[in-house]
């Protein structure tokens, strides 16, 4: 691999528990963010979006000193996160020879420049590998009677290639040699896969020679192995698409839950032997690894137009911890219009649980959690205040303490 770079800057990371935000010697902070730097998001209000939107689109508004993204770093320099995954964050050559650049430019021009008073933040590796989102299919998946036709016949959807990708930041090393990405697994090779079907022909939605083309993943599903003082800690990082925009088929509820149900699989040796990634190596998880399931899963087993047993299903997992972060913010957010039993535990502004950091019970112990949700009494409720302050997803963040291999 070589999507990871080496930065040089060294940064220092105080360990002295000064507030909630604030980590203990010998624990690592681990976080994951949808942040919302998309093409879309940028592009100028013209009658058709579509005309602005291309992968140079998020690298023009980074030049500017953009201060929604400014918000956006000033909320990671809060919080402080040893490891993050950013979902939603445009890749514009989305290929194994890419330059990084608006990658680059958000650590140098504003992750590592102070925002707002607060201390800059340093990640000496990240890692950025293509994804499925605006890769043209050729084929007609929305079932227009067009193929090939940006973006619904993406293999993800997405107005051009590695749009809506994500990456991986970190203050620690990334085995680069050990990494397994799983851009090209198809679909119909998951046992038992939930292909749609229109439930008043009772045809299959994709015929066969697209059902035999298409990708499971919407992103990408990523294991990337960090070394973490000695001891390797799995990222296992993924961004499933949403389960709503399509009809009585479900294809993309269907989707997201076995997009969802692939991690569940990846992380039980008995169930993982039909996986294999883009090497051609086969097999789930090896052994007792420790690992970390980082992303916007676009699901919750308790609310929403998912289907509750894929997200159901990994959130009970034997070797999973569920503690289920919460916030006052979100408490407050959903009072404000209608009583929630579940409010406290949202992610986005959208009202659910939607974004998931879930550590392994093997090798880890959770020592502490949180959501980066201020209440409009604080003074950073600035910073996620509506749409346009940051993004309408959450920074949900994990304090772990990861047992030593040595």
């Amino acid at each position: 691999m070589k999507n990871v770079l080496l930065i040089s800057i060294l940064f220092m990371l105080t360990t002295t528990k000064l507030d909630a935000n604030e980590i203990y010697a010998g624990e690592i902070r681990v976080a994951t963010f949808n942040v919302s730097m998309e093409a879309t998001n940028y592009a100028n209000a013209t009658k058709d979006k579509k005309s602005d939107v291309s992968g140079q689109t998020l690298v023009n508004a980074l030049a500017t000193g953009h201060q929604q993204i400014k918000n956006i770093a000033e909320i990671i320099q809060r919080v402080k996160p040893d490891i993050i995954l950013l979902n939603e964050f445009d890749n514009a050559n989305n290929s194994n020879v890419n330059d990084h650049a608006a990658l680059l430019s958000f650590i140098k021009d504003y992750l590592n420049q102070s925002q707002n008073g607060q201390k800059s933040i340093d990640y000496k590796y990240f890692y950025q590998g293509p994804v499925n989102t605006g890769v043209n299919s050729n084929l007609d998946l929305d079932n227009n009677g067009e193929k090939g036709q940006l973006p619904s016949d993406g293999y993800g959807f997405g107005h051009f290639p590695g749009h809506y990708a994500m990456a991986l930041l970190s203050k620690y090393p990334i085995n680069t040699d050990k990494i397994r990405t799983f851009q090209h697994f198809k679909w119909k090779d998951m046992p038992n896969a939930l292909r749609p079907f229109d439930p008043d022909t009772k045809q299959p939605w994709y015929n066969d020679k697209v059902w035999n083309e298409l990708r499971l993943s919407s992103k990408s599903h990523w294991d990337i192995p960090v070394n973490v003082n000695g001891t390797e800690l799995h990222i296992l990082a993924s961004h499933p698409t949403p389960p709503v925009f399509d009809g009585k088929e479900d294809r993309n509820g269907k989707r997201n839950h076995d997009e969802i149900r692939f991690w569940t699989n990846y992380i039980t040796p008995k169930n993982a032997s039909y996986i294999y990634d883009d090497q051609g190596n086969k097999g789930g998880l090896v052994g007792d690894k420790s690992f970390v399931i980082l992303g916007d899963l676009n699901a919750s087993n308790m609310e929403g137009s998912a289907i509750y047993s894929g997200i159901g299903d990994l959130l009970n997992h034997p070797n999973i911890q569920d503690v289920m972060p919460q916030s006052n913010g979100a408490q407050k957010h959903s009072a404000n219009s209608k009583k929630n039993k579940f409010a406290q535990n949202h992610t986005a502004f959208w009202r659910m649980r939607a974004d998931y950091v879930l550590p392994s019970k093997n090798g880890i112990e959770v020592k502490g959690s949180g959501v980066f949700w201020p209440t409009k009494q604080e003074d950073t409720y600035r910073l996620i205040k509506d749409r346009s302050a940051s993004s309408d997803h959450r920074l949900v963040w994990l304090d772990l303490r990861i047992e030593s291999t040595n």
